[in-house]
């Protein structure tokens, strides 16, 4: 799996030397770059073949075959020349595997493809994907605008327990009021023909009150170019309410930061960030134990966004309504074929793994709105490897942003009434 390291994804190409540059202007992270369009490469003076660089790489991240991108880039060719290329040219100029060729030449699908975005969801235009190419012809479909990737959010047969059409009608902030959050999880199968019974979960989202002072310790901030990769001081606890008191947070927490179904869950979810960043969203993982190696293969590789430490699990107790939600590896994976699939579909993006730490807490996802406003969204981890689907929790995400609006421009409209009466 491509790594979020801004110094792995220039590598040893053109890009490097532009990396001053690219700090500066506020293009400090990979999944940011790569949304780069051709107005913003012109306005800090972009050679042709450093969009190139660009071009090539980006694809070659979304495909997981970064280890080509310096072979590549050096082949002075742009992307829409190399996609015309036979095999046996690939074969014996770049040494690529035929399975990573097939992979490579795959222009509809991609190992970090993404989930269908909300209808309640449009990026900001001048971030939409239009990088220029030599051909325009052979890659015009490649580099489609955000928009028209947006689908309308659906449930299929194995879907969650509530929909979120039904869940929505709970879902509103107003002065003073907590709103009703949602509780979502996939639905259980039967394990060992129904021999072995899984774990309860619970219906009702956590209360506000068991999560806003939870005593938690930055382990690393989030990832920029050129920093150092962990926080060289240790830092003293603060409490969560503190991540969302001036705009809401996601909050992924991860059962294992070397499991392979955890971090292919961050890194499809960190590949989002301009969205969540284009949302006022703040991105955290938390993590249950502190295992230093661990946090290193971890940040930035798989997640470049803040990475906590929640030493007594209370976000993982909020997650089991007061109790911690474990499962054993027989019964709760070897027994569980839902698990099983999550691990093949985690395998299949190239992920490498280790089994340090524990590892039968579950994790899940949270979605907190900004000050005392409540949990907008719970997700539980049911089955090892369940992800909360990425497409309901930018439609949560931007839901908050559209009522934040709305209450401030109500406000705003409030104070103009006010003042115009007073002149009266």
């Amino acid at each position: 799996m491509a790594s979020f390291s801004m110094e792995d994804f220039v590598g040893n190409g053109v890009l490097k030397k532009l990396l001053p540059v690219l700090l500066e202007e506020g293009w400090d992270d990979v999944p940011t770059l790569k949304i780069m369009n051709a107005e913003d490469m012109d306005a800090i003076k972009m050679t042709q073949q450093q969009k190139d660089a660009l071009e090539i790489r980006s694809y070659l991240h979304d495909r997981a075959l970064m280890q080509y991108a310096d072979k590549l880039e050096a082949s002075a060719k742009g992307l829409p020349e190399m996609l015309n290329l036979s095999s046996m040219d690939f074969l014996s100029q770049f040494g690529m595997k035929r399975g990573h060729l097939a992979r490579f030449m795959d222009r509809t699908s991609a190992c970090t493809s993404t989930d269908p975005l909300p209808p309640s969801y449009s990026m900001p235009a001048r971030k939409q994907r239009a990088i220029p190419s030599r051909s325009s012809s052979i890659y015009q479909n490649e580099y489609v605008s955000v928009n028209s990737r947006k689908m309308s959010m659906t449930r299929n047969s194995v879907g969650y327990d509530v929909t979120l059409e039904q869940s929505m009608a709970d879902f509103k902030i107003k002065d003073g009021h907590i709103y009703k959050g949602i509780v979502a999880a996939v639905p259980d199968e039967p394990r060992a023909c129904g021999c072995v019974q899984p774990p309860p979960i619970i219906d009702n989202v956590a209360s506000y009150s068991t999560i806003e002072n939870i005593s938690i310790e930055k382990l690393t901030p989030e990832y920029k170019i050129g920093m150092e990769r962990l926080v060289k001081t240790k830092t003293p606890p603060m409490k969560a309410s503190e991540l969302w008191r001036d705009k809401p947070a996601v909050l992924l927490c991860i059962r294992r930061p070397g499991c392979i179904m955890c971090r292919a869950e961050a890194h499809k979810l960190y590949a989002k960030k301009p969205i969540f960043d284009s949302l006022g969203i703040r991105l955290c993982a938390v993590l249950h134990e502190h295992i230093d190696s661990e946090v290193k293969d971890f940040w930035p590789r798989y997640w470049g966004g803040v990475v906590l430490l929640d030493k007594g699990m209370e976000f993982f107790k909020a997650l089991g309504g007061g109790q911690l939600l474990k499962d054993k590896f027989i019964s709760g994976f070897l027994f569980n074929s839902r698990a099983r699939a999550n691990y093949k579909r985690a395998k299949a993006m190239g992920i490498e793994q280790n089994f340090k730490g524990e590892g039968e807490i579950k994790g899940g996802l949270f979605i907190v709105g900004k000050g005392k406003s409540g949990i907008a969204y719970q997700f539980i981890e049911r089955n090892f490897g369940d992800w909360a689907p990425l497409a309901e929790v930018v439609d949560i995400c931007a839901r908050l942003q559209n009522q934040q609006q709305s209450q401030v421009e109500s406000i705003r409209s409030s104070l103009s009434m006010q003042s115009s009466q007073g002149y009266d």
